[in-house]
C-alpha cells in the first residue's frame, strides 16, 4: 500500500520523468512479455522463458532510457562514463532479472500459473529498476 501511495504522489507532482519511464517500460515490457509467451508456447520452461524475455526487454529499455528518458544524464557516446553507465544499467537490469526470475520461479514452484507470477514480477521489478536507474545509473539527470 505504501508503494502505491508513493506512485500516486509521483504522478500528482507531475513527475514527467517517471511517466516517460513508465512508457519506456511499457515498450520494453511488450518485447519481454511477447517473447516470454512465444517461448512458453514453444515448450520452454517458465524460468528460462522469463529470463530470455527480460533480456530482450533490457536492450529495448537501454535505447529508450539513454536517448529519451534520462537523456540529460546520459554521458556522451564513446566515453568511459558512457561505458560505466551501460555497466550500471546492465547491473540494475540484473537486479530486476533476479527479482523477476525469483518471483516466477517461486510462483511456479508453488503451483501458481507462471503468467500470474510474471505479472507480480513486473510490478516489483519496475519500481526497483526505476529507482536504481534514476538515483544511480543516470544520477546526474535527477540532480
Amino acid at each position: 500500500m505504501q508503494s502505491m501511495l508513493k506512485l500516486i504522489a509521483l504522478v500528482r507532482r507531475r513527475e514527467g520523468r517517471w511517466l516517460n519511464y513508465l512508457l519506456a517500460s511499457a515498450l520494453a515490457l511488450g518485447s519481454d512479455a511477447g517473447l516470454f509467451l512465444l517461448l512458453l508456447d514453444a515448450g520452454l520452461a517458465p524460468v528460462p522463458a522469463s529470463a530470455t524475455g527480460y533480456c530482450a526487454g533490457i536492450l529495448v529499455h537501454w535505447v529508450i532510457s539513454s536517448r529519451l528518458v534520462f537523456a540529460d544524464g546520459a554521458a556522451a557516446r564513446g566515453t568511459g562514463e558512457r561505458h560505466r553507465q551501460k555497466l550500471l544499467f546492465v547491473g540494475s537490469a540484473l537486479v530486476g532479472l533476479g527479482v523477476t526470475t525469483a518471483i516466477v520461479g517461486g510462483g511456479s514452484a508453488l503451483g501458481i500459473d507462471p503468467r500470474l507470477a510474471k505479472l507480480a514480477a513486473i510490478v516489483v521489478s519496475f519500481q526497483t529498476t526505476y529507482l536504481l536507474r534514476r538515483h544511480i545509473v543516470f544520477r546526474a539527470a535527477s540532480a
